[in-house]
């Protein structure tokens, strides 16, 4: 595979900021060959076929990210190690998001409709838990912090059973962002267009950083707890495929990978207080 010889692990952590570009890449090359061949199931087979050029990167490392427990000799270092992986992990999220809100907003209607469709059910399921009372809000905190919290489950059995599969849930969540994204810019600039007109340029700009800052404010750390859970489970994964079932070494990683869900728990619990709390006071 071409993407193979590409990217590699190294290359990925040294220069995080190159996987921003790849994931606008396989994003936009997975949706118009979706639509194309499979137009019925585009919702789904665009996801599918971003996790497929996504994926040896992802194992590759998760393999390298398990050698790493065994060299390293305290925490810290390790966990600094780690940040690595998941900054890259992070920009490459970031531009799939945005390659997903991107061609939401400019397609014709009427292909986004068909593009989209499984995502803006999954959007409109979730609004309808939405409510403003302050008891109701109580309960919704906790309604999205578990439902975050069996997200993140899903991530690291997909993770320890299928290697890297967390990388599957975190392909559709960020078809899922983007599409609640493009939604909400092109909704305002319809609403704003038919006010002020179109030579309103920094309005346009406006209504598109809203979009943006509004699922970044609390997505960004639900999607992080995300790949952090789907690195501990990666990471053991490739250490009971290499047969340290049973071992010290293999005691080592599961301590490391246990810090790694901690920090990804807590990390959801800030995301479902920004999500319920702050975003609804701010828009």
């Amino acid at each position: 595979m071409v993407l193979e010889s590409i990217l590699n692990p190294i290359k990925a952590e040294d220069s995080p900021w190159n996987l921003f570009f790849y994931g606008m890449v396989f994003t936009s090359i997975a949706i118009p060959m979706s639509y194309w061949i499979f137009e019925t199931h585009a919702s789904l087979v665009m996801v599918f076929l971003t996790v497929f050029a996504a994926l040896p990167l992802m194992y590759k490392t998760l393999k390298y990210e398990e050698k790493q427990d065994l060299v390293s000799n305290d925490e810290i270092s390790l966990l600094r190690q780690h940040s690595k992986a998941l900054a890259s992990f992070m920009f490459f999220f970031i531009g799939m998001t945005l390659s997903f809100s991107v061609w939401y907003i400019l397609l014709p209607e009427s292909i986004t409709q068909s593009i989209f469709n499984v995502q803006t059910h999954t959007i409109l399921n979730i609004n309808n838990n939405i409510s403003g009372h302050s008891l109701q809000q109580v309960k919704l905190f906790g309604r999205i912090f578990f439902n975050n919290v069996k997200v993140l489950t899903f991530c690291l059995l997909f993770s320890f059973l299928y290697g890297s599969g967390a990388i599957f849930i975190l392909t559709w969540n960020a078809s899922v962002i983007g599409t609640a994204i493009g939604n909400f810019v092109r909704s305002n600039l319809a609403s704003i267009a038919n006010v002020v007109g179109w030579p309103k340029v920094g309005m346009y700009l406006h209504i598109i950083s809203l979009g943006l800052l509004k699922y970044t404010l609390h997505g960004i750390p639900e999607i992080l707890a995300y790949f952090i859970g789907g690195m501990a489970g990666g990471i053991i994964s490739v250490a009971v495929i290499r047969h340290d079932f049973g071992t010290t070494r293999f005691e080592k990683i599961v301590l490391d990978s246990s810090d790694l869900i901690v920090i990804s728990v807590a990390l959801l619990l800030i995301a479902a207080l920004i999500e319920v709390y702050v975003t609804p006071v701010i828009f």
